[in-house]
């Protein structure tokens, strides 16, 4: 299931002097026309500055989730640092309807728990809100574990989940569970785009990998990207690689 088909940015002179029209992956897609997804999953990967999280944000925001992640409905603000790049980006959306949704970010998920604690001490539904999220405050349990709580017990599926680095907060195993959730979602009509450093995570069975990188963006096998073939390597030839690095 596919409620975003494909995005594209606008060109416009007002893009001069944004930090993020320099990014190559924007260039590429405004010369390009489009960047398509094909699968149900879908990984954005690159080196760190290749404009990931940037592009990921701009989706997001485009959608209607909170740029701080949460859900549409959750309409807080820490601090307004999302870029601009929203202004110009477009959606072309699937013919089904999405009956849920959440912007995952691993930098500002204390951020999200606190509003979500918030809601529940305001009154009225806040008790029933808070039992979509397991009942248990999210500031109540570790980075890892609340980010687990919120797969688990808000994502009910048919929906569009867009995750920012998820692998910050979890373990080796529990991105592996993160797998299964993530399969559990799929087989129920959701649609996954994630930014990711995780050779664990983009092991997803069929999921398109998206690898960006000076040049702009390309799909890439699994065994052929970077992180794959970095990892791997390091793993099969670790004192090798300790003695070039130290």
């Amino acid at each position: 299931m596919l409620y975003i088909e494909k995005l594209y940015i606008e060109d416009s002179p007002e893009r001069k002097g944004q930090y993020w029209n320099d990014i190559p992956v924007i260039k590429a897609v405004t010369k390009l026309g489009s960047l398509r997804f094909h699968k149900p999953v879908t990984f954005i990967v690159g080196e760190n500055g290749m404009g990931k999280s940037t592009l990921l944000e701009a989706i997001a925001v485009c959608w209607g989730f909170n740029p701080e992640g949460g859900t549409k409905n959750m309409r807080f603000a820490t601090r307004e640092s999302h870029s601009t790049l929203c202004d110009y980006l477009r959606l072309a959306r699937g013919p089904h309807y999405a009956r849920d949704g959440f912007f995952l970010r691993a930098e500002s998920t204390y951020n999200v728990a606190s509003e979500i604690d918030r809601l529940k001490s305001s009154g009225g539904n806040g008790e029933l809100f808070m039992k979509s999220y397991g009942g248990i405050s999210l500031h109540n349990q570790s980075h890892g574990e609340s980010f687990m709580a919120i797969m688990k017990n808000r994502f009910s599926g048919h929906g569009l989940y867009i995750l920012d680095e998820p692998e910050a907060a979890l373990s080796p195993s529990r991105q592996m569970a993160m797998l299964a959730l993530m399969k559990r979602l799929v087989d129920q009509d959701s649609q996954f785009i994630i930014s990711t450093h995780s050779p664990i995570l983009m092991a997803y069975p069929e999921a398109e990998i998206i690898e960006l990188d000076e040049t702009g963006f390309r799909s890439t096998p699994y065994k052929e990207t970077t992180h794959y073939r970095l990892t791997n390597y390091f793993l099969n030839n670790t004192e090798q690689m300790l003695k070039e690095l130290m």
